[in-house]
């Protein structure tokens, strides 16, 4: 596509809804599929002098090799072989880790969450399979910026709106258009799960009944959309040319859920939602992420037995409940990770988390200092996140054949007081100015 249209592309996409087109697309934008080309100077790079984090420990005084984006060589000093030519950069005393990966963000779909003309994370209706995040990301967002510079490379952005609020999008925290920063779309499918609890405190019996009655449509809803997308699909590939369906957004938005290539990411946090959703999952043979999960610890057992992994929310809340230990919020990782449970961490879906993804490895250090153990936090902020979002084998780890998407940083990275100064996404370098870090030296120097 030439750059006048991916321009076009770009701002069609912007002033039109997030509907899907016709066809649900999936975009997996592998480099690989692409013809192999000879590595020129500009296409080499060398990191040197750094203690580099990688699957089997760290490498003190390490080297990373990267040609044309992706990582070439890893090892100690003097072990790599380092090719002529391309850019050498020393980063001596300093730390190279994997790009962290923000497993549940709005970034790119919000801005000020008091102005509603810069969220794009709503929409009108409860059921909206169709609705597709990476056409509403803004590559210019302010937050973008901010994120990275807390190590945040990678992030998965989802809207927050009805029951089926569509598909997710993992995305690059820099590029030029939606085109050039989505690393994987659909990601999942997401489902917000009703509150399952009915409060009878203050209610008339017929206030009751209604309340029972709203969160039961609510549920009827959500089965009833995924059994007219098996219908359709059924119906599509059963029929032939003259009697088969019309196409229908929504349910072709479905295919990847009901063909089990993409997994329903369920957005709940208490007890009975989650073993509601477990039920669900069970009963509809469906592959299942649990986003939020504040109470998942309870649960902890059943999760494992399922292998459903859990994208925890941010610790920095109250207990779910008035008799719950003070700190079950800043345990619940670790207690999901002691009984064999898959775990990543996200900022969550507010606007101010949006703002604050930064702070995304200080949620793993408050779990570490709760009780996970060092390497299941980095391994949660990275490969973990990478495996569990569909992309293990291309990011989340330094080692030969990974894309070349780190960054350095002054000390460890599960230490407040450590400050990320360079990163590369794709092998190129990125830019860490932010408004924060603007603001900042502005009136520091008044």
């Amino acid at each position: 596509m030439t750059s006048s249209r991916k321009v076009f592309a770009h701002v069609v996409a912007g002033l039109l809804t997030l509907a899907c087109p016709l066809a649900a697309q999936e975009h997996d934008h592998d480099h690989d599929d692409d013809a192999p080309q000879p590595a020129s100077d500009d296409a080499v790079l060398v990191l040197r002098g750094a203690t580099v984090h990688g699957p089997r420990g760290p490498i003190p005084r390490g080297v990373v090799v990267v040609v044309n984006g992706r990582i070439a060589a890893v090892g100690a000093e003097g072990e790599v072989a380092l090719p002529p030519g391309g850019a050498r950069v020393f980063l001596g005393g300093q730390h190279l880790y994997p790009g962290l990966i923000d497993a549940d963000t709005i970034l790119g779909l919000t801005e000020i969450g008091s102005v509603a003309a810069t969220n794009d994370t709503s929409e009108v209706g409860d059921v909206n399979p169709n609705l597709r995040a990476e056409l509403g990301v803004n590559p210019d967002s302010e937050l973008l910026p901010v994120a990275r510079t807390g190590g945040v490379l990678v992030a998965l952005t989802a809207l927050r709106t009805g029951l089926l609020s569509g598909t997710s999008a993992l995305i690059y925290t820099q590029g030029w258009t939606w085109e050039d920063m989505t690393v994987r779309a659909p990601a999942a499918l997401h489902v917000r799960w009703p509150r399952m609890r009915v409060d009878p405190v203050g209610r008339s019996e017929k206030e009751l009944r209604e309340a029972v009655e709203a969160r039961e449509a609510k549920l009827r809803a959500i089965d009833e959309a995924l059994a007219e997308a098996r219908a359709y699909w059924r119906a599509r590939k059963e029929a032939g040319v003259t009697r088969r369906p019309d196409r229908d957004p929504k349910w072709d938005a479905m295919r990847g859920v009901v063909e089990q290539r993409i997994p329903v990411a369920v957005e709940a946090d208490g007890v009975l939602e989650l073993r509601a959703a477990l039920d669900w999952a069970d009963r509809e043979r469906l592959r299942l992420i649990v986003v939020g999960g504040q109470e998942a610890w309870r649960l902890a057992d059943a999760l494992a037995m399922r292998d459903v992994p859990v994208i925890v929310g941010t610790p920095f809340e109250l207990p779910a409940r008035d008799d719950d230990p003070i700190d079950a919020p800043y345990r619940n990782a670790a207690v999901l990770h002691a009984a064999g449970v898959r775990i990543a961490f996200g900022s969550g879906g507010h606007g101010f988390a949006a703002a604050n993804a930064r702070h995304l490895r200080l949620h793993a250090a408050q779990a570490v200092a709760h009780g996970l153990p060092r390497e299941a936090a980095l391994h949660a902020l990275t490969a973990g996140a990478a495996e569990i979002l569909g992309v293990g084998e291309r990011l989340g780890a330094l080692e030969a054949g990974r894309e070349a998407t780190l960054f350095a940083a002054t000390g460890d990275i599960l230490d407040t007081r450590t400050e990320v100064t360079a990163a590369w996404i794709g092998g190129q370098p990125v830019d860490l100015h932010d408004r924060q870090r603007r603001l900042y030296e502005r009136y520091r120097r008044r």
